[in-house]
């Protein structure tokens, strides 16, 4: 176990969020001391709000910070009630990645889906039939019956628009033989992984995925 784990919001400040809030989540990890590197102050204040115990500091007080997290380590960790906790209160257009102008496409939702995306922001359209050119698809699926049938079928779409897959999570009532590790397994099995994480809303949540780089040569 690490001695402390420092993460750097400079890039990808959401992801260093949720990665601090799967350290805490996973009884292993929650006594290890967590330091939060650069950020905005939006930022900053968020974290302080979802994990108080955590130090936030600049790169160039990287050192101190992290000799302070190890000599004093949290007691009494705090612990999010969700891995999704950083997304809390932000509209879930907003998540999902709409923006103006762009268009999506839905598959397989539930009937009332679009009324739980709020205010969507302007020229944004979003349609349940057709293959025309889009920036957003959001795939429900339920069945792996229904992952294996269309994976292929989806996964070439990666090169052009950004692509949810969304599942029911197993405490919810609609849950059915479809889980998070079938669908990123399955994904990572065509050559795409995932880099996002939302939650839909408390029966659905789901993953971001974009095709694999390619390494240099």
């Amino acid at each position: 176990m690490p001695a402390a784990v420092a993460i750097d919001l400079a890039r990808a400040p959401a992801h260093g969020r949720d990665l601090g809030l799967a350290v805490r989540q996973m009884k292993t990890t929650r006594q290890v001391p967590l330091v939060f590197v650069e950020g905005s102050p939006q930022q900053v204040e968020q974290l302080r709000s979802l994990l108080s115990d955590a130090l936030c500091t600049s790169r160039r007080g990287i050192r101190g910070a992290v000799r302070r997290a190890i000599a004093r380590p949290p007691r009494d960790p705090v612990r999010p009630t969700s891995v999704l906790a950083g997304y809390s209160g932000t509209p879930l257009a907003k998540k999902l990645g709409s923006t103006s102008g762009s268009t999506g496409r839905l598959i397989g939702g539930p009937r009332d889906f679009e009324s739980t995306l709020g205010t969507l922001p302007e020229a944004v359209t979003l349609h349940r039939r057709g293959e025309g050119p889009r920036d957003l698809t959001i795939w429900f699926t339920r069945r792996l019956r229904e992952l294996e049938h269309g994976i292929e079928r989806m996964a070439g779409r990666v090169t052009t628009d950004q692509l949810w897959i969304v599942w029911a999570k197993k405490a919810s009532p609609l849950a059915a033989d479809v889980f998070q590790r079938d669908v990123r397994a399955a994904w990572l099995a065509h050559g795409l992984v995932d880099f996002k994480i939302c939650a839909v809303d408390a029966d659905w949540p789901g993953l971001l995925f974009s095709r694999r780089k390619k390494p240099r040569e």
